[in-house]
């Protein structure tokens, strides 16, 4: 391959950018708002304030105890009604997420040894909040809990802690163990605050990058077809390598600056910490180098623009889903995941987070670079092999 004919065709792309801004406007504004419409989307933390109806129904001393120890917590925002109100009301209709009864004599069997459940009505629509909030409500149940514990304890005769001395000292003790919360100590290791975006980050920057990248180069050689200057194209001296390798430097050059934007909004906005730049670099390249390879070979199949973004968006469409990017691959059905490794976002986000979030050698990422690398060679030849079988269209 010659460089000053690559050089050429590269400059002639580039002429093609410049005249059309809106391709520069789309390519200098999307990746960054992109960035931070999906940030903030996936920047989840505990929910505070979700619309909770709640009715006591049962009005006592215990009721009203729990109700003090459940507004403690900070995931309801609680809105008090009358039973018969709770009892008819629906939570889509009452725009709330939860609705909590005390059912009348809760107390009473509480103090009968006999404790009668909490009714709790849910909308499931949103398992991830409904879920959220009945732990939450358990939580809050399990602290009042300990705390009518231990009023009973200290209501408790003299006599009653007389006879316990009387016990022997290992009954003693498994009766304390048995009293005391029984603990998990955890450790987070990778991301110890749990923050969702920082497993989500590398998805959102494979998205955005594959989105435009794939989309723009779909139209490159289409666009020569279009407008008659294919078939001269074809006719020169210019090898059909180098008129793919051309056509794609500029691209390239945009799409660089596409990922030092994304990060940067990432890191800066986001104070997402990324490790390992040096090889996040090589990763992102042959990233990049896939997905404009891809493209290329969606523009050397394609007749019009309108089939190439047909068919970018028809491609688009399961990596969303299928490529890890914003959900872990384990739970997939095995021939769903093996139609994932053929996704380039797939070895991109993982290969991402080994060297980012898990600090491990590159070497543990040594089959997603592969990948990668593999899908460089097949797009590219097959780019150029449907450049020289359709040299004639």
């Amino acid at each position: 391959m010659s460089p000053a004919a690559i050089l050429s065709v590269a400059r002639k792309e580039c002429l093609h950018i410049a005249r059309d801004w809106r391709i520069l406007l789309v390519l200098l504004l999307l990746p960054p708002a992109f960035t931070l419409m999906f940030g903030y989307a996936f920047e989840v933390g505990a929910k505070v304030g979700v619309p909770t109806l709640v009715a006591d129904a049962d009005n006592s001393a215990q009721s009203a105890r729990f109700l003090e120890q459940a507004q403690k917590n900070k995931t309801f925002a609680w809105r008090k009604v009358t039973p018969a109100e709770a009892s008819a009301a629906d939570p889509f209709q009452a725009k709330v997420r939860g609705i909590l009864l005390i059912p009348a004599g809760w107390g009473a069997k509480l103090a009968d040894g006999d404790p009668q459940p909490l009714q709790l009505t849910l909308d499931a629509g949103d398992i991830n909040t409904a879920l959220e909030l009945e732990g939450a409500l358990r939580t809050s149940l399990a602290e009042f809990q300990m705390n009518e514990r231990q009023l009973v304890i200290d209501d408790l005769p003299e006599e009653v802690f007389e006879m316990g001395r009387k016990l022997p000292v290992t009954v003693r003790k498994q009766f304390t163990s048995l009293m005391t919360p029984w603990e998990v100590k955890s450790k987070n290791l990778y991301n110890p605050d749990q923050r969702f975006i920082e497993f989500v980050l590398p998805g959102i920057i494979g998205l955005i990058l594959q989105l435009l990248t794939v989309t723009l180069t779909a139209c490159t050689i289409v666009r020569e077809r279009e407008s008659g200057t294919y078939a001269q194209l074809m006719v020169t001296s210019l090898g059909r390598g180098e008129i793919v390798v051309g056509k794609m430097l500029p691209y390239l050059g945009l799409s660089i600056l596409m990922v030092i934007v994304v990060m940067a909004v990432g890191g800066l906005h986001f104070a997402v910490k990324f490790r390992g730049l040096p090889w996040l670099t090589v990763i992102c390249l042959l990233f990049l180098l896939s997905s404009l390879g891809l493209g290329l070979v969606i523009s050397a199949f394609c007749r019009t623009q309108t089939q190439a973004i047909q068919v970018a968006v028809f491609f688009l469409m399961p990596v969303f889903v299928l490529s890890g990017a914003f959900a872990p691959l384990d739970q997939l059905p095995p021939a769903v995941a093996a139609v994932s490794e053929l996704f380039p976002l797939t070895h991109f986000c993982r290969a991402f987070r080994i060297v980012s979030m898990y600090q491990a050698p590159i070497a543990a990422a040594a089959v997603d670079l592969a990948a990668l690398l593999a899908g460089i060679a097949v797009c590219f030849g097959g780019a150029t092999y449907l450049l020289s079988a359709r040299k004639g269209d």
